[in-house]
């Protein structure tokens, strides 16, 4: 028997399955968020990005999702952040969930709007797609100050042409038995919405048809 041909003739065969191999490993969804997207005051097994994992590693073609949430991140902090993460995980897309805190805080919008720039601007250059989540805040800041917020996201989406995706909080704000005690974070009882809301939002982006319709 003649291993070296037949070693040789297996060759294409590695070869795909390598390549197979390395496109199933770059599917990565990175999740760059904060404590909307990390669980907040909850078991990280019930947070909806996990949720959202287990539910995908049973469904043919989605990617595997690296949850990179910290709850209290900034945008700033985020991007501080993100290169490192860019670099150990090398997703094929990115998640962007920021901005909350620094609107609770009271940051300019312009700081805002320049740090979800850059974010952008880093996911883009490691060849990943940004997926930036329109964030809303509370109307107690003024009407002045949560617009020029709230237009930061289609401003920076138009401008860098990457899909704006709905903020999932607006559908849970209105039951209060999902709301925690704080009135900011969303309760375990309303995990399997979100995760079923972002399954709907994520699924055309990341080449899935959606499952069901959230409701």
């Amino acid at each position: 028997m003649n291993f070296k041909n037949i070693f040789f003739r297996h060759i294409p065969i590695l070869l795909l399955l390598g390549l197979s191999s390395m496109r199933i490993a770059a599917d990565t969804l990175l999740i760059l968020g904060d404590s909307l997207s990390a669980g907040y005051q909850l078991p990280i097994q019930q947070a909806w990005a996990t949720q959202l994992s287990e539910r995908w590693k049973n469904t043919p073609g989605a990617p595997q999702i690296v949850n990179a949430s910290i709850s209290g991140d900034t945008a700033a902090q985020g991007l501080d952040r993100l290169p490192e993460l860019l670099k150990n995980h090398q997703p094929r897309w990115v998640l962007i969930e920021m901005g909350a805190n620094d609107g609770l805080r009271g940051f300019p919008p312009a700081d805002i709007e320049r740090d979800l720039s850059q974010i952008i601007t880093l996911v883009k250059q490691a060849k990943a797609q940004p997926l930036l989540m329109q964030i809303r805040i509370t109307p107690n800041y003024g009407r002045r100050y949560t617009e020029s917020f709230a237009a930061i996201y289609p401003k920076l989406a138009e401008q860098y042409q990457v899909p704006l995706l709905p903020f999932f909080m607006e559908k849970v704000v209105i039951k209060p038995e999902w709301m925690q005690p704080d009135g900011l974070h969303p309760t375990a009882d309303a995990q399997p919405f979100i995760a079923d809301f972002m399954e709907q939002t994520l699924a055309p982006y990341v080449g899935l048809t959606p499952a069901k319709q959230a409701k």
